[in-house]
């Protein structure tokens, strides 16, 4: 379905992503063929495959809604973000996964049954009550002892979100602009420190439905990535 008038940059951070990108590539085209007023940024965050390869490959005689940072030293997501976001131009700012848990015409669906404002952020939830979910039990596990941490450190409620790590986030330009801009944490854990700064500046945060796939070669390491993102969050605590 068409949504007139729907100005998105997708950004999407890439790192060792050969055997998903062929996928990615497909939906996008597909996408395109009805909604063709976006643009795709790719980033490439130091990628030792073929992903910048496929990529160029991908992107080469297109327009110049598709674009494409690299750099050679893997800086983590929340910089690929950080760098994606920064060059982003169009009226709203989607960052998402590339393997796609979330395909991209959960954005269209979004805007169609939702009333989407300027004056705030979309979080993609894969705890709300309306999402449709092929998940490992284990992961919705590790996701509900994150969110304790979290109210446990902060003393409070995690500003009521249900679901800081999906990667599906939409984001008024303005706002997306301002927040990455000044963000200092590159792991995972950097969905925290976006959702600490919202906070602080008082932006409405707004969780909505997803339909999310797990793929079994996810690059997130559940037990491994989620120390990781509970050491950050301790630092982050006295920098915040």
């Amino acid at each position: 379905m068409k949504i007139k008038n729907l100005s998105i940059s997708f950004v999407f951070p890439i790192y060792n992503e050969e055997k998903r990108l062929k996928f990615l590539f497909k939906n996008i085209t597909q996408y395109e063929k009805k909604n063709n007023e976006n643009e795709f940024i790719f980033v490439n965050d130091g990628s030792k495959d073929k992903s910048l390869e496929y990529i160029l490959d991908f992107i080469k005689n297109k327009n110049k809604r598709y674009k494409l940072i690299s750099y050679k030293k893997n800086m983590g997501k929340g910089y690929a973000l950080k760098m994606g976001v920064k060059e982003a131009k169009k009226d709203w700012i989607l960052t998402l996964d590339t393997d796609l848990s979330v395909k991209l015409i959960q954005i269209n669906n979004w805007f169609k049954v939702y009333k989407l404002k300027y004056n705030s952020v979309y979080f993609g939830s894969r705890n709300h009550s309306k999402s449709i979910l092929e998940a490992k039990l284990h992961r919705k596990i590790i996701g509900n002892i994150l969110n304790i941490l979290l109210k446990v450190i902060f003393k409070k409620n995690v500003y009521q979100i249900k679901d800081t790590q999906c990667g599906f986030k939409l984001y008024p330009k303005k706002i997306a602009k301002k927040i990455f801009k000044n963000i200092f944490t590159f792991n995972f854990a950097h969905d925290i420190e976006i959702l600490i700064k919202l906070n602080k500046q008082r932006i409405k945060v707004v969780e909505l439905p997803v339909k999310w796939k797990h793929y079994s070669e996810s690059k997130v390491d559940i037990i491994t990535d989620s120390f990781k993102i509970f050491f950050s969050i301790l630092k982050m605590k006295n920098k915040l």
